[in-house]
């Protein structure tokens, strides 16, 4: 096999040349993430306006965003490994941008459908994109934390997403502004267009970087080539992607079954836990994002083989016992353990994403990325949740709901455990080594 820029840090700036950079890829992530999450806090007001049932309000909401991860995710993830990526981003920033501002004259559900699938489409896609970009940008000791910024973009754009949208419906509504005659939710979409696209220009200035760690002698390998080099990396990319995959799970299984388990075994409302989650989430984002880059840079500089997921076998064993949250006798405990799993899942999501941007060469880092993507969506999402009702039936009925969370979530952490322990024990020396 032909290797082309062994060397990392040929040509590669200091990661203060590259901070620039490193933000206007943040920013547009954050930008992406909000466009993309606008529609959540909204979607009551839509719902009175179009007469929209609670299925249909489900598949604008979930099947919107489903569906760009499990089917377009391979697909774009093969563009970053083989176009000008710069340019790339620039495009899926103007489809979420449109897919915002179709939001706003949607006249049906199925065009309102197919709007929140652009909006989807363009920020699943450029979150690819951003991290191809800054790993060209960095040397491969400085991954994590340029992952970390990419990592905060997208937290903040999905805490953005919320808030900004309520403050800027609710200022509407009050001032009685009506922008070319449309209703407050539809306005809120025409002004988030609008800075989308504004806020989005900082892209036309970013410069495509060099792509480090080729192992193919070709700019663009054929398929098969590429198909052939994924075979000889099995052993590591199996467990690194189920061990991740089954963190997702826990987290998704969390994200959709707290809220009842807090309103029938604990007999809250949703205004008196909505504070404290949401602030939970943007808390577990940012210091998910920090520990995870601070962790995978750390675990580089051991020097020992697999050194970068050493955090994230850490992080893993740390959830199983927060896995137990939907069981714990009060809310202060309930909070804790909630947050120690979510906060386990922003850290190893982050060295994930590092690992294959270090530990894999160029050309198979967006598809890799997008397949992660695509089969956590599928798995994660689609599968998770569902379990956990089933063992809940088996249980004897929807009573048990906490109890079966609380299995389901201790199993697949610890599942996630043994898996990054094993794909760590068989990481690749360098990207462009030789797989053992």
């Amino acid at each position: 096999m032909t290797v082309i820029a062994a060397s990392p840090t040929v040509g590669v700036p200091s990661f203060s040349r590259s901070l620039p950079p490193l933000l206007v890829l943040s920013l547009a992530m954050a930008i992406g993430f909000a466009m993309m999450g606008s529609f959540s806090t909204i979607q009551s007001a839509a719902k009175a306006e179009m007469g929209l049932s609670d299925y249909a309000l489900s598949l604008v909401q979930g099947v919107s965003a489903a569906i760009p991860m499990v089917l377009l995710s391979i697909p774009i993830g093969l563009l970053v490994d083989r176009v000008h990526r710069v340019r790339l981003m620039i495009g899926l920033a103007a489809v979420w941008t449109l897919g915002t501002a179709m939001t706003a004259f949607a006249p049906d559900t199925t065009t309102l459908f197919i709007a929140r699938i652009l909006a989807a489409i363009g920020t699943t896609g450029a979150l690819t994109a951003a991290l191809s970009l800054g790993a060209d940008l960095v040397v491969p000791a400085h991954r994590g934390r340029a992952a970390l910024l990419t990592t905060l973009g997208k937290t903040l754009g999905t805490a953005a997403g919320f808030t900004a949208t309520g403050w800027l419906i609710g200022w509407l509504a009050a001032s009685d502004i009506a922008l070319m005659g449309l209703t407050p939710w539809r306005s809120t979409h025409v002004v988030l267009a609008g800075l989308s696209l504004l806020l989005a220009l900082p892209l036309l200035f970013l410069r495509e970087p060099a792509r480090h760690e080729v192992a193919s002698g070709a700019a663009r390998p054929a398929l098969r080539v590429i198909a052939a080099e994924l075979w000889t990396r099995r052993r590591f990319l199996l467990p690194l992607f189920a061990g991740q995959v089954a963190v997702v799970m826990a987290d998704a299984a969390a994200s959709i079954w707290a809220v009842p388990v807090l309103t029938r075994n604990h007999g809250l409302t949703p205004e008196q836990f909505a504070g404290w989650m949401g602030a939970l989430i943007l808390f577990t984002g940012i210091a998910g994002a920090v520990l995870g880059g601070i962790a995978a840079d750390l675990g580089q500089k051991t020097g020992r083989r697999g050194g970068l997921l050493i955090g994230a076998v850490i992080a893993a064993a740390v959830s199983v016992p927060a896995a137990l949250f939907p069981i714990l006798p009060g809310v202060t405990g309930f909070a804790i353990a909630l947050g120690v799993l979510m906060l386990g899942g922003t850290v190893t999501g982050l060295i994930m994403s590092v690992a294959l941007t270090v530990l894999l060469p160029n050309e198979l880092r967006g598809l890799c990325i997008g397949a992660f993507i695509a089969v956590a969506g599928l798995i994660g999402f689609g599968l998770a949740p569902t379990l956990v009702a089933a063992v809940s039936d088996l249980m004897g009925g929807e009573q048990y709901l906490a109890q079966a969370l609380a299995l389901v979530g201790v199993v697949v952490s610890a599942g996630s455990v043994a898996c990054f322990y094993l794909a760590m024990r068989r990481a690749p020396v360098s990207a462009v080594a030789e797989p053992i």
